[in-house]
């Protein structure tokens, strides 16, 4: 609990309605109040340092305290502060930015679109999906399937295509178009006695099924990242991903990688669709793209997606989609900062070095009784709690035992994400094996004292 004296904290309670935050609990109880950044740690506004294990949110790859960016930045606002890419124009690092990303992500993506965030970046690509086909004369496929335990972000599109009740209630979501079929959770969502590889064939059929039952001639596109990162930090069995994209090519189902999460070393390749194989006609990115020190994000799509694009255009007289501050020079220029360091200091070799000491020392925790499942590869994992461990049972109420342990680590000092009862690790790029092992410390501490506590109020199966 934040300290009530503290004049920023009743400051927060009286004028900020924050995000992903129950706002009665944030009245009664106030925030943490981070003040400053230091490599992998942050400091709050009492002094105290935490371990940032979650990179903010899943992005600050390069910590809190890298200088080259803050004099990227601050060369850049000396230089140019703000120009616009709208009506023929742009500013030099974005188009510096935009050679640079074709030249690194898959060779089918020819041409970027800029934005501000992840949601913006998923929104743009339904946008986008759409107006191609409307462009090459089918007006009827429009219908973009996402999965269930998706995470793509919190505008209206990418809200609907997130399918977890927390996004969508409350806000007359999802919209029409939308559909969502299985998450390929073997641990979760496996039959009895079912194989990863019976699983696989049978999300699959599930997809194919879901195809044909909506009209092959009303499905446009099908949205998934690498690995489901806010859904639980899930990674998908071997082959998940070549017999789904088996069904896309069948049915000329086009594939969105959404790589915001998995984009730029996370998985221990630069992007996750290296890791998992997949080959994408649209990919979305942001987060890493410049460490989160300043708001951008991308959309790189395939050469027929964009001489459609294109052709209706010219067409129609525009690309009427864009915005105010896509391309930002600013943020362009700091994006390619964090690409040249990425490349410097060789980040993908450091995090296949270091994933190891993380990945390993999770899975020391898998006896626990209240740990159903360690999961996980590169530098992102998760731990999911269960009450019953032979039964794969959840708590009850969900969610209450997760807030319990990411309060107990951070009272620890270092900093986790409950999604539920499921405890999410992802810390910055740079962090070194004994950072890991300090990050491992507060996960076991924060774990006996969960265990402790479970057991006091009769939450779990007697073992």
């Amino acid at each position: 609990m934040s300290d009530r004296s503290n004049s920023a904290v009743d400051r927060d309670i009286a004028y900020h309605l924050h995000p992903y935050t129950n706002a009665r609990k944030n009245e009664s109880e106030g925030s943490l109040i981070i003040d400053r950044g230091d490599g992998v740690y942050v400091i709050d506004s009492q002094g105290k340092r935490y371990l940032e294990a979650m990179a903010g949110l899943w992005c600050a790859g390069l910590g809190f305290s890298e200088e080259r960016l803050v004099k990227a930045a601050s060369d850049q606002m000396a230089r140019l502060p703000y120009y616009h890419s709208f009506a023929q124009k742009t500013a030099g690092p974005a188009v510096d930015l935009a050679e640079k990303l074709v030249g690194m992500t898959p060779p089918q993506l020819t041409k970027v679109f800029f934005a501000n965030s992840g949601s913006e970046a998923n929104d743009s690509a339904v946008k986008m999906v759409w107006y191609y086909n409307n462009a090459i004369g089918r007006p009827q496929k429009k219908k973009i399937i996402s999965r269930v335990k998706g995470y793509h972000g919190v505008t209206i599109a990418a809200a609907s295509l997130t399918a977890m009740p927390y996004v969508q209630a409350g806000f007359d979501l999802p919209i029409a178009n939308i559909i969502h079929t299985g998450a390929p959770h073997h641990y979760r969502f496996a039959q009895e006695g079912e194989s990863e590889d019976a699983f696989t064939d049978r999300l699959a059929r599930e997809l194919e099924d879901l195809i044909l039952q909506e009209g092959p001639d009303t499905v446009a596109a099908f949205i998934g990242e690498p690995l489901q990162g806010a859904g639980g930090v899930v990674v998908p069995p071997d082959g998940y991903w070549a017999k789904i994209q088996a069904v896309l090519k069948k049915y000329d189902v086009l594939l969105i990688a959404d790589e915001v999460i998995c984009g730029f070393g996370r998985t221990g390749r630069m992007f996750g669709s290296e890791t998992f194989g997949l080959e994408p006609d649209i990919m979305t990115c942001a987060k890493q793209l410049s460490s989160a020190y300043v708001p951008i994000s991308a959309v790189l799509i395939s050469d027929p997606v964009y001489q459609a694009i294109a052709d209706n255009s010219a067409k129609l007289g525009s690309f009427g989609h864009g915005y105010t501050y896509g391309a930002h020079p600013v943020a362009a220029a700091v994006a390619l900062e964090t690409l040249k360091i990425y490349e410097e200091r060789r980040i993908v070799d450091h995090v296949q070095a270091v994933a190891p000491r993380l990945q390993d020392g999770l899975r020391r925790f898998q006896d626990n009784p209240i740990v159903g499942e360690i999961r996980g590869i590169g530098l992102i994992a998760a731990a999911e709690l269960v009450a019953d461990k032979a039964g794969k049972t959840p708590f009850d109420p969900a969610g209450k035992v997760g807030a319990f342990f990411a309060a107990r680590a951070q009272d620890h000092g270092v900093i986790f994400r409950n999604l539920g009862d499921t405890i999410a690790i992802c810390p910055p790029m740079i962090i070194t094996e004994a950072e890991i092992d300090r990050l491992l410390e507060g996960f076991a501490a924060a774990l006996a004292d969960t265990e402790a506590w479970v057991a006091e109020q009769g939450l779990a199966a007697v073992a």
